[in-house]
């Protein structure tokens, strides 16, 4: 009778390869932002419109404003916003625990410069 001086490994190493391309093929690499915002959650949410890359612009929990992924103040945007068009499209993410004072005053600052076309990010569910 053969003696069984070895483990064989080449079969271990073939199951791990089948569970990374499985892990890979379900996994979602979609990143909703870098800039961690915990979105406040909607009934009904639409998609943005594929054609436009929109600007985004966001505030976090500690209501840190941000503008492209670049932290800012809410003076210094009014110089980022004059040489956009005024039909860019602007996608807003505000954590649901900022204060609603700063959401006011960037919608005040979108709508003094003419911005119309805005989407507000949030996640799909109506929370209870």
């Amino acid at each position: 009778m053969k003696r069984f001086d070895q483990i064989n490994m080449i079969p271990f190493i073939d199951i791990m390869l089948v569970l990374l391309a499985i892990v890979l093929t379900t996994a979602s690499f979609v990143s909703t932002g870098l800039i961690e915002v915990d979105l406040p959650k909607a009934g009904e949410v639409s998609e943005a419109p594929r054609n436009e890359k929109p600007v985004e612009i966001s505030i976090d929990a500690e209501n840190q404003l941000y503008f492209a992924k670049e932290k800012l103040l809410i003076d210094e945007l009014g110089t980022r916003l004059d040489p956009l068009p005024k039909d860019q499209f602007i996608v807003l993410r505000v954590d649901k625990v900022a204060v609603f004072e700063h959401f006011i005053a960037l919608l005040d600052e979108l709508k003094s410069r003419k911005f119309t076309n805005l989407s507000i990010q949030t996640e799909q569910g109506a929370e209870r």
